[in-house]
Order: structure tokens, then sequence, then C-alpha cells
């Protein structure tokens, strides 16, 4: 944490040296004037995995995948920023999570992710400003293709470390950052050890979810990212991240890394898409002679087409490919891939497309309520098949490859609710069928409620 430490000195100098920008003209101001913001949610899951297992056939390797179960929790999210001084600004975000009604089946099905009582300070930064630049040190929520915490879940992830991010150059936005700790959904989201009820609220810990790889062990993340919107109408993504010691010997030293296209061609009526990207991974050190010969430096790339507002309606055609020999790791925290992992499953993931030897496919359709009078309903459907056929099934020291089909149907409708201001509710589900080489087809469902209501 030694680069975290030696910014906010640097931050707390410049602060004190300068005095041309204060919003505040003095600190008990800066907290007089700072800005509370909230948002209480209350969220029905129910999960059918299509194979049905009693409580006492749950192990490490399979909790949280096997069986059929609900679950209703309620949230509060509470943030306050301070006005700035100076340059100088400090927030605080705490999180909380109650699950009133879990039963065993519950808490063995959502421990990963959504059952885990109490609460957490997921941020506590110090920010500065400095004309185009801002530096933010400590707890704090991100969001770029490749360190990405997910908000699916009653508790967002959230990071802890260094971020700069500076907008000096025309069209462009320039970052750089460091990550020293990570907080999860649940303890048991990482911490794969846990079973049965042995979960809780997350802390900050020396361990991450790399999306491709699971829960791994790590010693500190370095990234950087440039975002140009030089070109009218183009987006140009590039982001590189280093991870120390992944999972220790496991992994090894991981390099991540992507590029993305994005470009909108305006028409008389509706706007076209057009996306494309390609990521990939390098690790040091993996043993792909353990895993049926399947390692960690994949690639994939993507490719989608939009229909973007024509008269309300929209639609997307997505396709994704991996390579051929090995898995590529999407980055650190559940919301990385998505800058080119278009054809990503609603509710199961992008990691269902990231395995070695995939191709997957997406069409997606939506539509606007508000072109017929009914402000803030949206609706969107979708279907997704992936063929992967580089899937590792098996045990540590008997893992054999198996490929497997998969086919997503999934549906989603938001409301935000015109009487309420701040209140939205949301019901999604997806129906899946996994088809493995040689054995029996599983079928199963995922339905999601969530009310929330910002303020």
């Amino acid at each position: 944490m030694k680069l975290a430490k030696l910014s906010l000195a640097a931050i707390v100098v410049a602060g004190l040296a300068s005095s041309s920008f204060a919003a505040s003209e003095t600190l008990a101001d800066a907290f007089k004037n700072g800005k509370v913001s909230g948002e209480l949610k209350a969220w029905y899951f129910d999960r059918d995995t299509g194979v049905e297992t009693t409580l006492d056939q749950y192990t490490a390797a399979n909790v949280g995948k096997q069986g059929d179960a609900d679950i209703f929790v309620t949230g509060v999210m509470l943030g306050y920023v301070t006005d700035s001084f100076y340059g100088l600004s400090l927030g605080a975000t705490f999180q909380s999570s109650y699950s009133p009604f879990a039963d065993d089946e519950s808490k063995q099905m959502y421990g990963g992710d959504m059952y885990g009582s109490g609460a957490v300070l997921s941020e506590a930064y110090v920010a500065y400003t400095l004309g185009k630049t801002t530096a933010k040190v400590g707890r704090q929520f991100i969001s770029t293709p490749l360190v990405s915490g997910s908000g699916s879940r009653m508790i967002k992830e959230s990071f802890e470390g260094a971020l700069l991010i500076n907008t000096d150059l025309p069209q462009t936005t320039l970052a750089a950052g460091y990550v020293s700790k990570f907080q999860g959904r649940t303890t048991r989201a990482i911490d794969d050890t846990l079973v049965g009820s042995e979960s809780d609220i997350p802390d900050f810990t020396k361990s991450a979810v790399f999306y491709g790889v699971g829960v791994a062990s790590f010693d500190g993340a370095y990234t950087i990212l440039a975002i140009n919107k030089s070109i009218t109408n183009l987006t140009i993504t590039g982001q590189y991240a280093f991870v120390s010691d992944v999972g220790g010997t496991a992994f090894g030293d991981t390099d991540v890394w992507v590029g993305g296209l994005g470009y909108i061609v305006p028409m008389s009526n509706f706007k076209i898409g057009l996306d494309g990207g390609y990521q990939a991974s390098k690790t040091d050190s993996y043993n792909a002679a353990a895993n049926a010969d399947i390692g960690y430096d994949g690639g994939m790339f993507g490719l989608q087409a939009s229909l973007i507002d024509l008269a309300g309606f929209g639609l997307k055609t997505a396709y994704t490919s991996v390579s051929s020999d090995d898995n590529v790791i999407l980055g650190m925290g559940n919301g990385a891939g998505g800058a080119v992992a278009f054809t990503a499953p609603l509710i199961a993931g992008a990691n269902k497309v990231s395995t070695a030897d995939t191709d997957a496919f997406k069409i997606e359709a939506s539509y606007n309520f508000t072109n017929v009078g009914v402000a803030g309903l949206k609706l969107m459907a979708n279907y997704i098949s992936v063929s992967a056929d580089g899937t590792v099934t098996g045990s540590t020291g008997s893992k054999v490859i198996r490929p497997t089909d998969w086919t997503f149907w999934a549906g989603q409708i938001s409301y935000d609710i015109p009487a309420v201001k701040g209140l939205t509710v949301s019901l999604e589900y997806e129906d899946f069928k996994q088809e493995p080489d040689g054995q029996a087809t599983t079928d199963g469902d995922e339905l999601r409620f969530r009310a929330n209501y910002k303020f």
C-alpha cells in the first residue's frame, strides 16, 4: 500500500498549497454543504439449477450450484460526499444487507452472492482535484472494462487503492490505478472453502473474483486506461491491467488487456451502433497439464450491431469467439468483461462465454414505452446460443474436456414509477438448457425481482 500512502501525502500537501478553486471557504462549510445520497432495496431471487441435491450433499465445490431455493433480501446504501475545500473532498458509503426469512436451502444456494447479513463501509476515500486531474485514494467503487465491481447483487463490489483520472487532452480520458484489496458480495463469495450457513457481510481482503478464474488471492493490481472520442461518433477504448501473484503459484503474475471500438451511425429517425473488441490474458505459471491442457493465455473477440431508438424499438445481434487452446481472464470483479463479452447471458454472466473454444451468438429486442405515453416502462428479451467446446469437467487429476452447448432465453421489464420519484421496480427471468456431450441435458431457470428507491 506504499503507493496509496505516497499519493495521499501528495494530495494533502497540494491541497494545502493551493487556494484557487475553493468551493467552500472553510472546512466546516465543506461538511455543511456536503451531499447525502441513498438507496433502499427489497429484492427477491428464485433459482432452480435443474439438479436436486440434498443439504448433506453440499460441498465447497458445489455449494450454490445445485438445487432449488429462493431468498428475500433487504438492504440500504447510504453515501456522503463533502463539498470541495481547496480541491479536497471526502467520501463514504455504507452498505447493509438483511435476509429475514432465509432457511438452510437459501443459505446454501445464495451464500456466494446474496446471503450475508450486516453492514460494510464500502467507500472511505479522500479526493483531490487540480484543473482537469482528479486523484482518489481509499475504498471506492471502480467501473472500468478490466477492473469493475458488479452491483447486480445486494452488496456492490468495491476496491481499496488509488485512482488517477485526467481529461486535459481534448475528447480524451486517461486513468491509472492501483488496487490493494477487494470487497466481494459476501464472505463466501471470496472464500470458497466456506459451506453451509458460513456466510456473512464481506470485508476487504487480499482475495478477489477474477472473471474466468473464480476466487484467487493477489498481491496488488495496476491498470492504465485510455478513452478517446476525437472522431465524431467514434469511441476508442484501451486498457491494460497487471495483477501480481494471482492464486500464489497457481497462476502467478497475470496480464490482461482489451481494446474496443464503438461507432454510432446517425440516421433520420434512428441510429445504428457498431461495436467490436478484442481481449486477452496471459498468466506466468499456470499448470495447464493439471487442467486438461487448457490454460488461461487465451483471447476473445466480439462484434455487435445495434438498431437504436426506432420509434422506441431496439435490436441487437452479437457474436463472440474464444481461442481454441486457452480460457480468457476477463478482469477483476464481476463487472469486468463488458467491453467484449457482448453475448453474456443476462443472469448467468460472462463466464459462460469466456472458456476455451467457445462461440456464442445473441439476438436481443427491446422497447421503450415512453413512445406510447408510458414514461419509464422498458421491456427487453433475448436469445443466446453458446457452443463451449473447451469446457473442462472433473476433479483435479481427472479433468477432461467435455464440449457443452448452452441455450438461454431471457426477459426483463423495468418501470420507473412516475408517482414516486426515485422508485424503480424490475423483473428478470432467464431459462437455460445445458447439453454436455455424452451426458444428460439439464434445464433450469432463475427469476429476480427488485424494488429500489433512490434519494
